[in-house]
């Protein structure tokens, strides 16, 4: 169930533009749906909906199934057992997350709380990628620089 704050903004929102939403994994839906493998069934402590609900998106593989990641803070953990509390796994592994601090599902939030949570998302992605074209800048351009470089002594 979405919360009345994804509401609001959804409505003033086409949904196209809600795909990037699901990018990021921001919305529990999208996290929800993330989930291919999950090991554990509904009725366990870390079911997918309650993963999901503690912001995290399925990371695993088909050989380690049980590997799931924020989608705030970006913690990437595995080995869950089917006793582990998501929330509590988060707050521990993860004291810094934004979202942990929170402990408060997507529908409880408030529009302020999900706009906070929305600008700490964004700004890591847009890190992420800078760093991720800084180095693929530096990678494909290192010979040129070697060279320029050389040319100035």
């Amino acid at each position: 169930m979405e919360s009345p704050a994804i509401n609001d903004i959804a409505a003033g929102m086409g949904g196209e533009k809600l795909e990037v939403f699901r990018k990021l994994n921001l919305l529990e839906q999208h996290r929800v749906e993330s989930f291919k493998s999950w090991p554990f069934p509904d009725t366990a402590l870390c079911s997918i909906t309650k993963m999901a609900e503690a912001g995290f998106y399925w990371t695993g593989t088909k050989r380690e199934n049980d590997t799931a990641t924020c989608f705030v803070c970006g913690k990437t953990l595995d080995g869950w057992e089917s006793e582990d509390d998501p929330w509590k796994e988060h707050r521990k592994h993860a004291p810094q997350c934004d979202f942990a601090k929170l402990s408060c599902p997507e529908k409880n939030l408030t529009v302020s709380q999900f706009l906070e949570i929305l600008g700490t998302v964004v700004k890591g992605s847009i890190e992420k990628t800078c760093k991720a074209f800084k180095a693929s800048f530096i990678r494909e351009n290192e010979e040129r620089l070697n060279e320029f470089t050389h040319n100035q002594k």
